[in-house]
């Protein structure tokens, strides 16, 4: 259902419930109060209903409409609109999740638009419904209350990725060729979650420079001061998750090129050492083959050979073998290829 969830509050007290837009906004035509109405993944129609009765400004509703808004806050006259991303951590895959959540807050109304499964807004509206005396402050309240809970969300979300870094540094040294992926995945989810926190600064501080103009409970003022605490924290954290995966990823590219120098090295040494011995193959080889051609030509027993007669013609051919294969053998010697 688009509608979750659509009621009058008065003195911080839930006066009723409504099914239809229509009747929420009769009833406080008619009695007074604010109206807290509850979206999830609106319609056209019901968007362009709530933005006729409260008078919200076009652009605001075009982004409502269209989703995929970075974190902000606009003012629009006495009317804001706010761009949450929250988030959460799924345990079963180790990934973090996004949502978004559109807010209107008006001087008598609290529209709340949700595009994905978090955070739990009807908690929010029951943990303010138990306390009247806060409800009481108006829509101002309401809009503490989700900022509250979207960035307690942020805590999980915290701890899962340091627990993911941290066994990403353990693996870092185990050569696991996956490594390099996961941290990649890590570093996109850091600036996801970067982009969805870091915004919060600013949203924050627009606020507090409206605190006096709107007359904004002191206490709530308090309140949002405490929000803003966690957020520099969160801030903080995501940061240095950034770092932390990038110097990861310095660190596996660095240990890869290492691996693949010794490799080199190692290929270089047997390519050098099989070099070696083919120089020695090679050598050997031409030594044997001058005293072979010799003895080849001796061996062809031709009748009209002139040595063949010749007494002295086997010395000189032996001779002829020997210093041959000698010279060969100090050349190639000299030439460290023996």
């Amino acid at each position: 259902m688009p509608i979750v969830d659509s009621a009058i509050y008065r003195k911080g007290v839930r006066e009723s419930h409504h099914v239809t837009l229509d009747q929420t906004f009769e009833d406080l035509h008619e009695h007074g109060g604010f109206a807290w109405i509850g979206l999830y993944r609106p319609t056209e129609a019901e968007l362009a209903a709530v933005a006729d009765e409260f008078e919200l400004h076009h652009l605001a509703i075009a982004n409502a409409k269209t989703g995929h808004q970075r974190p902000k806050l606009q003012r629009f006259g006495d009317t804001l609109f706010v761009v949450l991303r929250p988030a959460r951590y799924l345990e079963e895959t180790e990934q973090v999740e996004f949502g978004e959540v559109h807010l209107f807050i008006g001087p008598n109304f609290a529209i709340t638009i949700r595009h994905a499964e978090s955070p739990d807004l009807a908690q929010v509206r029951r943990r303010l419904e138990a306390d009247p005396e806060l409800l009481a402050l108006g829509p101002q309240a309401v809009l503490y209350a989700v900022l509250d809970e979207v960035v307690d969300g942020y805590g999980p979300v915290v701890d899962g990725m340091e627990d993911d870094i941290d066994e990403i540094e353990d693996e870092l040294f185990s050569g696991d060729p996956d490594v390099a992926r996961r941290i990649y995945e890590l570093a996109r989810e850091a600036m996801g979650f970067q982009r969805a926190t870091h915004p919060l600064v600013r949203i924050f501080k627009s606020l507090e420079s409206g605190y006096d103009k709107y007359q904004v409970d002191i206490e709530l003022r308090r309140d949002m001061r405490d929000v803003l605490d966690h957020v520099l924290r969160i801030v903080e954290r995501a940061d240095l998750f950034r770092a932390l995966l990038e110097n990861a990823l310095t660190v596996h590219s660095t240990l890869v090129t290492q691996a693949q120098n010794e490799e080199m090295r190692q290929l270089s040494h047997a390519s050098i050492e099989q070099g070696d011995q083919v120089k020695k193959i090679s050598s050997w080889a031409a030594i044997l083959f001058t005293p072979g051609l010799v003895a080849g030509i001796y061996g062809m027993n031709f009748t009209h050979m002139p040595e063949l007669s010749w007494v002295l013609g086997y010395p000189m051919a032996m001779g002829l073998m020997l210093l041959s294969a000698g010279l060969l053998y100090v050349v190639f010697k000299r030439h460290n290829w023996l």
